[in-house]
């Protein structure tokens, strides 16, 4: 009993040692936000400013349009998530309550496509994108983001921990599959639902590759590529940069925080055996 308290309590130390760890590049970012030029570049390092200053953050809204760019993640991020969300669920509802020939064979061609690194198909979605001239808009931009086998693989899974019996008894009693789907799987599905959707946002709001490939004005670039024009190239002013991420931080950290609980259960819900 000693020994398995002994062994929590160290597992604990090192979660809390490994969390304090992963935070501190992000808590030194937000503090660099707040010191002066100087103070940044001075031979003793500092992990608090000594004369905090919101200096860096007028800068970053002043030298590009930050609103602009957030906005345009903001959008971004808001229709891509959404669309997801829909193909997933939809294709995930055919392949745990359908049975069609090649099922298990359309499923495991989707599920590889989780082992093709994105950075191999840049070039050929860019030829494909530039061909559509659909650069430098927001279809081009999202285009490459609308559908994840990930996501497909959470939802179904949670899909399968319903009894097929339930969808049975429902067309006995007169509902058809696109009722049952929109009117009783999708609601018990919140969850999972959240979970896709918060996820996704994320992932698309972090995106800097892509976005940066397929736009050249200024007023279509997203908050990634808007601050890497914070750096001033003719002197090192980490100042504005580090206010920059410190804003593009806050939708996310926000969100985290308060979904933090949907998001656990749809992860674990994800993960029931079939």
């Amino acid at each position: 009993m000693k020994s398995s308290k002994t062994l929590e309590l160290i597992i604990q130390i090192l979660c809390i040692s490994l969390a304090l760890l992963i935070l501190f590049p992000i808590f030194y970012a937000v503090s660099v936000s707040f010191m002066e030029h100087r103070e940044v570049l001075s031979k003793t390092p500092h992990l608090l400013p000594k004369n905090p200053t919101t200096g860096n953050y007028v800068t970053a809204f002043t030298r590009t349009t930050l609103g602009r760019y957030m906005l345009n993640s903001f959008l971004i991020a808001a229709v891509t998530s959404f669309f997801r969300l829909l193909f997933a669920a939809m294709a995930a509802y055919s392949f745990a309550f359908f049975e069609f020939r090649g099922k298990k064979i359309l499923f495991a061609l989707a599920m590889t496509t989780l082992m093709i690194p994105p950075d191999v198909l840049i070039v050929s979605n860019y030829a494909t994108i530039s061909k559509l001239g659909l650069i430098n808009t927001y279809t081009g931009i999202c285009s490459i983001f609308l559908v994840s086998a990930a996501n497909l693989f959470l939802v179904r899974q949670y899909f399968l921990s319903f009894a097929s019996s339930i969808r049975d008894a429902a067309q006995i009693d007169g509902c058809g599959s696109f009722r049952f789907f929109t009117e009783i799987l999708l609601p018990i599905s919140k969850p999972i639902l959240v979970t896709v959707f918060i996820s996704s946002f994320v992932n698309v709001w972090n995106q800097y590759l892509w976005p940066l490939l397929v736009t050249n004005r200024n007023e279509m670039r997203t908050i990634q590529v808007g601050i890497t024009m914070l750096k001033d190239r003719e002197s090192s002013i980490f100042g504005p940069v580090m206010a920059g991420v410190t804003i593009a931080l806050i939708p996310t950290v926000l969100v985290f925080i308060v979904f933090q609980r949907k998001i656990v259960s749809g992860m674990m819900s994800g993960a029931v055996k079939e």
